[in-house]
């Protein structure tokens, strides 16, 4: 299986959301032919395939996950396979992702006679802010096999956060839980000539953004933190007219349950304090995005050592505190024990500082990581199925 074509052709024709037609019939031509069960879904056009192990009949389950979509990002980068769909890239590594599940399907089919157990291919679209997790499983992802797995892996490339070629994982957290806060002020407009006949809600709105820093700084441990983010705000028309309404809307992310619960709750009383102060009344809504993203510690060890293995201890990289960003990966990992893991693939020679971020039009991804992530995968289900 040539997992560049393969990955090359994914790029170029990038499909956002939960319909991606023409990505899952790829996938399906680029499976035909192994010894597995596939299933396609109803709500979004997801892939699952299980192959069935002939060492051991009844065995435990392994899954495997890769994220098909794209983002509405257009393309900057000079590369030959460049995006051939206006205002659409794979700009987060999901062609790579896709390709490498891909070759660790093939590579397993080879070795089916060494498999202690079955594994559970999982081709997810709508990872991108679309509730893709969510959505297959509700279409019973976890009983594609007969039996639940027992652990569950997601690799994700990334080029500014280890160098080319480094696979890195930790037990516990490694992604944060993603919320957002839209919050209305609300008062009552007049005319800039006589603020005293109206209720303005700009400077009330004003405080609540400093306050949140100070919350934010003096309210939670630096060893439990949340990060919050005033990312826009909106009030007025004009200059000579007092608003009825401003409104704010927040990025938070935070590492634990409680952290998340409390920051929610303690901003929520914030605004409301500071609204009363100026006898204006305020609503606060909460817009839940992702629960964190935990490892498993058993897991994360298995990722670890077995990078050591196949590439050398050069290359395995036990992570020193979570990113900051978050993946919906986080929901299969509430249900099964697992991990998720990073692996650098800006081009090589390219110091992670150097490599533009997931996201960006300019990003480029190294072809040359392909086999990495196959032959990684491939081994992972290969031991995990093999434990007791």
């Amino acid at each position: 299986m040539n997992l560049t074509r393969l990955r090359h052709d994914l790029h170029r024709q990038p499909e956002i959301g939960l319909h991606l037609p023409r990505t899952q019939r790829a996938v399906l031509d680029a499976l035909a032919g192994l010894p597995l069960e596939v299933t396609t879904g109803d709500a979004l056009t997801s892939v699952v395939a299980v192959l069935r192990g002939g060492a051991r009949t009844g065995g435990p389950v392994v899954l495997l996950r890769a994220d098909l979509d794209a983002l509405p990002v257009t393309e900057t980068a000079d590369v030959p396979y460049r995006s051939t769909v206006d205002g659409a890239m794979h700009a987060c590594g999901h062609d790579l992702h896709t390709a490498m599940l891909v070759g660790a399907a093939h590579r397993l089919a080879a070795r089916v006679d060494e498999l202690a157990g079955d594994v559970l291919f999982c081709f997810q679209p709508g990872e991108e802010g679309h509730g893709g997790a969510r959505a297959m499983l509700a279409e019973g992802l976890l009983a594609a096999a007969g039996r639940r797995p027992v652990a569950g892996y997601a690799l994700h490339v990334f080029g500014d956060v280890v160098p080319p070629g480094v696979v890195a994982t930790r037990p516990g957290p490694v992604m944060a839980a993603s919320d957002g806060l839209r919050v209305t002020v609300r008062g009552r407009g007049g005319h800039a000539s006589t603020p005293q006949r109206s209720r303005d809600p700009i400077p009330p709105a004003c405080e609540m953004v400093t306050a949140t820093q100070a919350l934010v700084a003096r309210g939670f441990d630096v060893f439990d933190p949340v990060v919050v983010t005033v990312g826009t705000i909106h009030a007025g028309t004009r200059r000579n007219v007092i608003p009825a309404t401003a409104e704010l809307e927040l990025s938070i992310r935070s590492f634990s349950a409680a952290s998340r619960r409390a920051v929610l709750d303690r901003l929520a009383r914030l605004y409301q304090g500071i609204a009363a102060a100026h006898d204006l009344s305020v609503t606060v809504e909460p817009i839940p995005v992702h629960p964190a993203t935990v490892n498993d510690e058993a897991a994360a060890r298995l990722v670890l050592d077995t990078a050591t293995d196949l590439f050398g201890p050069e290359r395995a990289y036990p992570m020193p505190h979570p990113l900051a960003a978050s993946e919906d990966f986080s929901y299969l990992l509430a249900e099964v024990p697992g991990a998720f893991v990073v692996l650098g693939a800006a081009p090589a020679g390219t110091a992670p500082a150097d490599s533009p971020s997931n996201h960006a039009g300019d990003v480029v991804f190294a072809d040359d990581v392909l086999d990495d992530g196959a032959d990684l995968l491939t081994e992972l289900a290969l031991r995990r199925l093999a434990r007791p």
